[in-house]
Order: structure tokens, then sequence, then C-alpha cells
């Protein structure tokens, strides 16, 4: 199943899982030197959620320096005068927590989860690596290797996740969502120790940065001990990254890729729009119940209809990811089944698709994907890492956390003639980029995967 999937709706447990009543409202401040703090109160379990976002990701990245917000994310944990390579891992397992972060096409994110009497711990060594940071350039020159075999564990070695990315790489073909959040392996061999401090100095600031705390906490003490650890930090405006428009895609584009595989596989999308506030917002949720309708489930259309009764794939998905700083992507993607070609899957999901496009969905359908939102959302507001995950990514992407609480109405709200209206202006086939996955015999293992872009 595809893993292209928002927050908002995302059907997923945190390990630190609390009891059935509801959390508390968000409230918010800023700091005077403009680090935004929002705060979730929930009572349910003695454990807070601390995280860090920065406005930075691989969206800001300009080509010869990609990968470097990861590279950074990494170099966030070799140290500072106060707290050595390592210290900062130590202490949070010291004190019964965990810690780690990730980067994003749209931000980068630090997190802790404590005991609600240990945040301070969170504040005061976050607060020290925002603005004391040591850069070492033999630690830089170690820590890029360890990304480099990252990505060729993560990207290169697996087949789908390569595909994936030539898939973006020629579905963008100006902004900067064609290239990978790891970065481009020839422009991580380039990144130098000055690259990172001009990166660090930029972007790691206070006035570029929001903090979201979760849990066993008042409010108003955390914004006093946010203002104790954060407050004194000096702050620069941070000036946005030029990123170019992508131009309307015009023609349909396609492309082979050819590397070591057991199986074929194929990904193709069609351009659409993120989450925002204007008067056709409401297009963004319809498509997320496209997406539900076609893969939300063993009652979906694709697990039902092509996995089931056809039985031409042995996997079919349909994603769409709302929540973005940019125009994003309304992606399916699949493996044919034995006896069936690549070919035979894509006109099997295609058919679904006019299906959509000719056809509104049933009641029952809606009624269906309704009732799996309703029931993510309760899941989603047992976890309090979630909760947090939920408001910062929305505001960290520009957009109000009071979102996350619409989520549900605006889903239920939905009709079927909103679906169909969406599919129409949107699935048009100038529109779609595809991408094929050709598995690799021995004979020609030593090929290079064809199509545009890096690689």
């Amino acid at each position: 199943m595809l893993v292209w999937k928002n927050w908002l709706g995302l059907l997923l447990l945190s390990p630190l899982l609390v009891s059935c009543s509801s959390p508390g409202p968000v409230q918010e401040t800023t700091l005077k030197n403009g680090l935004k703090v929002v705060v979730r109160q929930d009572h349910r379990a003695p454990v807070v959620v601390s995280q860090i976002w920065y406005r930075v990701g691989a969206i800001d990245e300009p080509e010869g320096i990609t990968g470097i917000s990861h590279v950074l994310e990494h170099m966030m944990f070799k140290g500072t005068k106060k707290h050595g390579p390592g210290e900062f891992s130590r202490i949070i397992a010291e004190h019964g927590g965990r810690e780690n972060a990730f980067t994003g096409r749209d931000y980068t994110a630090y997190f802790q989860q404590l005991e609600k009497s240990r945040l301070y711990i969170s504040f005061e060594m976050e607060a020290d690596r925002m603005q004391n940071l040591l850069l070492d350039e033999e630690e830089v020159k170690k820590e890029v290797k360890v990304v480099m075999e990252e990505r060729r564990l993560r990207t290169e070695d697996k087949p789908q996740a390569l595909t994936f990315e030539k898939f973006m790489n020629t579905a963008y073909t100006r902004h900067t969502y064609k290239q990978p959040v790891i970065g481009w392996m020839e422009d991580l061999q380039r990144i130098t120790l000055k690259d990172l401090q001009n990166w660090y100095q930029r972007w790691y600031t206070p006035a570029n940065a929001i903090l979201v705390v979760v849990g066993d906490v008042k409010p108003t003490e955390v914004f006093a001990l946010a203002d104790k650890y954060f407050g004194k930090i000096l702050s620069h405006k941070v000036n946005p990254t030029k990123i170019p428009d992508e131009p309307v895609q015009k023609e349909a584009r396609s492309i082979i890729v050819e590397a070591p595989a057991e199986v074929p596989y194929v990904i193709f999308g069609y351009h659409t729009r993120e989450l925002g506030e204007d008067k056709n917002s409401w297009e963004a949720y319809a498509l997320d119940v496209l997406a539900g309708v076609l893969d939300g489930g063993n009652s979906s259309r694709f697990t039902k209809e092509l996995i089931r009764e056809q039985q031409i794939a042995v996997s079919a998905g349909a994603g769409y990811s709302m929540v973005a700083r940019a125009p994003t992507m309304f992606v399916f993607d699949g493996t044919p089944a034995k006896g069936h070609s690549v070919q035979e899957l894509v006109a099997a999901i295609d058919k679904q698709i006019q299906r959509i496009i000719n056809e509104k969905v049933s009641q029952e359908e809606l009624d269906r994907v309704k009732a799996g939102v309703a029931s993510s959302d309760v899941f989603s507001r047992d976890s309090v890492f979630y909760q947090a995950m939920g408001i910062g990514q929305l505001e960290t992407v520009g957009l109000p956390h009071r979102l996350l609480d619409d989520y549900v109405t605006r889903i239920k709200a939905i009709t079927a003639e909103q679906v169909q209206q969406v599919a129409k202006k949107y699935f048009r086939p100038e529109n779609r980029t595809l991408a094929e996955l050709k598995p690799l015999t021995m004979k020609n293992n030593n090929k290079k995967s064809s199509g545009g872009g890096h690689g």
C-alpha cells in the first residue's frame, strides 16, 4: 500500500497511548524573539512531548547542496560546548525518555518524549543547540558519509524507492519538490563545513521555529519555561526561499527505471493542490476522501476489486498528502500479480479512475470513508505524539493548528459531487507522470536506470 498519507488522517498509534477522554484546547504565544510556542493540555497520563520545528526542508535547498537539511539534522546531535557529542541522546535516555529527529520536504523537526517533570531538560538542551552547535570539519566529513550510506540503503538499493525518486524528478521540472529529501549523491559529496555553518546560521533561529508541547502540562507554566530557556536567544529575520512555480503540465510524461528487483512496479500521479484556507480549500478534503474510496482498507475499491476479485495486483494504492507548503500530487502505485503486466495493472487503475470521473461514488462508500476518518481521529487523539505532529506540521507549512480539530467536520461535509468534481479537474491525461520499474536480470544488471534527472 502506498505510503503517501497526511498526518491529519494518519492511522498510526504512538507508543505513548493514554486513556479515552478528550485532550484540552490548544493555547499559543509568541516570545519577543519570534519563537512561537503552541501547547495542548492532555492530562490522561503524566507524560509530555516536546517538538521544535524549523521552517526549512528539502524545498529550500538550491541545486548543488541538496540534502544539506538532512545532514544538518544529523550534525545537531554532535554537541555544543556544554554538551559533547552524543550527550543529548544519553541525557534524555537517562531520564527515561526517547528522542529523535526527522527532515521532510517542508520542515526539519526534533522531538523528545519524557515524564512531565523532565520537560525543562528538553528545553535546556534544545535551546543550547539552537544557538551553540559545534560544527567540526572531521565530524562533518564522517556524518556526510553516514548520510551517503543511508541514501544507498534506503534509495539506491531499494528499487521502489529509487523509482519514486525518479518519478518525482520527472513530475516536477522546476519546483524543488523534484529533489529528494536525502539529497543527490553528487551533492552530498560536495557539502562543506562552510555550507553547513551558513545553513545553520540562516535557518536555526527563534523567528524561524515553532515549539509544540502536548501532554500533562499547564500552558502558562510551559510559556514561562520556554521564555526562560529560549527567550534570551538572539534572533534574526529569515528571508523565505524564492522557489520557482511549477509550470502547468501540458503533456503526459513517462519514465522507465531499470534496477535489480524481484518484481515489477509502477507509480503514477497527477499534480493537484495543497490544503489552504481559500474558497476552494474543500478540494483538498475531497481528494482525501477520494483516496479513501479507492484505497482505504479492506472494503476499498482497489483491495476489493483489483486484488481480491480480479487478482490483477498483489498491491495497489492511492494516496494524497494535503499538508504541504506548495502544490502536491495525488499518486497511484502497485505491483501486478503473477501472470499480469504493469500495463494491465495501469489499465485496471485507469478504469477505476474513469469510474470515479463518470459515476458519483455511492453514499455507502462515502459513509465508510467518513466513519474511518472519525475512527482514525479518535485513535490519533489517544497519542500525545501524533497530536503534536499534527499541530507542528500545520503550523510549519503556514496553516493554523485549528484545522486539526476541523478535519473530521470538513471531511464529513464532502459530497459525492465534490469527489467527482476534483477527479475531473485533476485526473487529466496531460497532467499525468508515470514511472515503471523494470527488474533487471543478472545479465543486464550493470545497466543504469534510465530517465530524467540525477541518479
